[in-house]
């Protein structure tokens, strides 16, 4: 297992332990205990903590920062769509549905199936707005 692999695997492991759905880290005491530098910290927390992977992050720098990481809300997470979204990110975002519940595997198959680039031929604004209508039926 990789470094990046250690380091989400403890983040996810301390926030599920977490009552509030919602963790609390400094980048620089997570590097000491991994033994790295606060960027791999930064790299890990930004690709596998996305809004597009169900995450909320919130950040300050400083003497003291912080960085705060939630699990989205499904209305949060759809705000995060935007007005375009390509495949990938879409099926990140299904997946994340499928992981925490939201949808079950028959319709995470059909959300997949709607927003591919064989059915979309790479409209990525369409992409989105077709999402964002899933997301509010699944509410």
């Amino acid at each position: 297992m990789g470094m990046s692999d250690r380091i989400e695997a403890f983040l996810l492991e301390l926030l599920k332990q977490e009552q509030e759905e919602q963790l609390r880290i400094q980048r620089n005491e997570l590097a000491q205990i991994f033994g790295c530098v606060p960027s791999q910290i930064n790299y890990v927390i930004a690709t596998r903590f996305s809004p597009e992977k169900g995450y909320v992050v919130e950040s300050r720098r400083g003497g003291g920062g912080y960085v705060t990481i939630r699990r989205a809300k499904q209305s949060t997470a759809a705000e995060y769509i935007g007005n375009s979204i390509g495949e990938k990110e879409a099926v990140d975002f299904i997946e994340m549905l499928y992981n925490a519940g939201k949808a079950d595997a028959q319709a995470a198959s059909l959300m997949q199936a709607a927003v591919s680039s064989a059915a979309l031929k790479e409209q990525d604004g369409i992409r989105a707005d077709i999402l964002k209508n899933m997301l509010n039926m699944l509410k």
